[in-house]
């Protein structure tokens, strides 16, 4: 199981948000590239970069964070945040991410995420699949839509889409636990597709049960800068 560590970025800085409210934010680090040679150094091997100013803005922000990584570390990022045209799309793949993670343009603009599937390949893409009560959240998820989370994986799976992050919302930043009744559905449903869990991981108990899920990996964040799990427990999981 893939363990990724993840990096949000607000004004060029580490910081995390609780629930995706951007009212609830704590800076972590001023160096985001600090952090991700911390994480390389501990033998991670994936990093997930997040630019939450590109999401609000519907443009990517933080190219230049992405690039410094990418350059100076060996880490595989995947990277999202603003990504909604080709220029953006470009953008991230120029600055050196191996895939980018694809939210808000998966619901708007679903022939031109068809289109990248068939342009870039599905190793680089990535739908990220964010929702409250298993209902679609898009823009920096500061708008909740009507759209079914099953059926957008569907649609998509249909595309010949094959990787999915999927973040339940209401427990982001919480630090209660992963949503593991939704992952076994989804893992269930969609045995083809590589999940990877995202937010409110608490502590190794819950990298423990994404691994028991056979879940292709999990995304870490605010457990790790909180200490409630180090890097060393890390370890056992890393493919």
């Amino acid at each position: 199981m893939r363990i990724i560590p993840a990096i949000d970025l607000i004004d060029g800085k580490c910081v995390r948000l609780t629930k995706g409210d951007y009212d609830q934010k704590k800076i972590y680090n001023e160096n985001p590239l600090e952090v991700a040679k911390e994480f390389e150094a501990a033998g991670i091997k994936h990093l997930h970069l997040v630019d939450l100013d590109g999401s609000k803005a519907r443009e990517i922000k933080n190219a230049a964070v992405l690039e410094s990584i990418t350059a100076h570390t060996g880490l595989i990022v995947d990277f999202g945040g603003g990504i909604r045209s080709d220029r953006d799309i470009n953008i991230a793949f120029d600055a050196g991410a191996a895939q980018v993670n694809l939210g808000s343009v998966a619901l708007e603009n679903k022939n031109l995420f068809g289109e990248w599937l068939q342009k870039f390949g599905s190793e680089k893409i990535i739908l990220s699949a964010d929702s409250t009560n298993r209902k679609i959240a898009i823009n920096g998820w500061q708008e909740e839509s009507q759209v079914d989370l099953f059926d957008l994986i569907k649609e998509y799976e249909a595309m010949g889409n094959q990787y999915m992050v999927c973040t339940d919302i209401s427990k982001d930043g919480m630090l209660q636990g992963i949503a593991v009744d939704l992952y076994e559905d989804l893992m269930r449903e969609f045995p083809k597709q590589k999940i990877v869990a995202s937010g409110g991981v608490k502590d190794i108990t819950d990298v423990k049960a994404a691994a028991a899920l056979k879940m292709d990996g999990i995304i870490i964040g605010k457990a790790i800068y909180e200490n409630k799990i180090s890097l060393k427990q890390l370890e056992a999981y890393a493919d």
